[in-house]
């Protein structure tokens, strides 16, 4: 099997994430620096080492969701010193995140071994839906709100793909009756920029005052508290396992 798979066999990152560990030279196969993304590995007889550690395909996978709260980075350390998602983990399993939440931004974060897995639900290929809720500075207009779904413009020039809105805040059509100072709204983004939501709403000149994430697909965050976490139940893994 190709290199990239078989790292995220062995639960170190998704496809994409085990292309980044190529690149930086952290991979080694029989003593030599891989370099080829269309490197072959066989698990039987070759040995695949990251950063000097020998890795081997994953026996079982586990499956974690997190309330992400702010003000915590999704890495498994921070040059900053600042707190990490794995500082709410207490799992002897080396998992890594299915994607990123900001510094600042709060809600669903999932966490596996299983980089398979990872691949199907960060790929926009996949079409797998993110959902946020957020609150955003006055409101926003009717115009504003065809924008995002059709697509805006970021700060570096890139597009993004069709996106779903609803606003939650009931904005009233007289007149005389004051808008509201803030309003929320609710979002469907169909892949990963590094701060698309944010980026999104700046587009369309809104500033966001708050930013949670409430589902991945059909994965929802419900009422888990903030810094807490639990093992995914069967049917939430029986809808993953059921994508394609």
């Amino acid at each position: 099997m190709r290199i990239n798979k078989y790292l995220a066999e062995c639960g170190l990152a998704s496809r994409r994430g085990a292309e980044a560990l190529i690149a930086e030279g952290a991979v080694k196969m029989n003593g030599k620096k891989v370099t080829e993304l269309a490197t072959d590995v066989d698990p039987e007889r070759d040995h695949v080492t990251v950063n000097g550690r020998r890795v081997r395909p994953v026996a079982r996978y586990t499956y974690v969701m997190l309330h992400k709260p702010k003000g915590c980075v999704t890495t498994a350390s921070d040059e900053k010193g600042r707190r990490t998602v794995f500082d709410f983990i207490d799992l002897k399993a080396r998992l890594f995140p299915v994607g990123r939440l900001d510094y600042d931004t709060e809600g669903l974060l999932l966490l596996t071994n299983d980089g398979e897995l990872a691949n199907k639900l960060t790929h926009p290929n996949h079409g797998i839906g993110k959902t946020y809720r957020l609150r955003i500075n006055g409101t926003i207009s009717a115009e504003e709100i065809k924008q995002l779904e059709q697509g805006v413009t970021l700060d570096d020039g890139s597009v993004t793909l069709p996106a779903k809105v609803r606003v939650l805040t009931k904005q009233d059509d007289d007149p005389d009756v004051p808008p509201p100072s803030e309003t929320q709204i609710e979002i469907v983004i169909y892949e990963g920029k590094n701060h698309q939501v944010r980026r999104m709403m700046q587009a369309v000149g809104k500033e966001v005052l708050f930013l949670k994430r409430t589902a991945i697909g059909d994965i929802r965050l419900g009422g888990l508290p903030r810094g807490t976490y639990r093992f995914l139940n069967e049917k939430e893994l029986r809808y993953l396992k059921s994508l394609d």
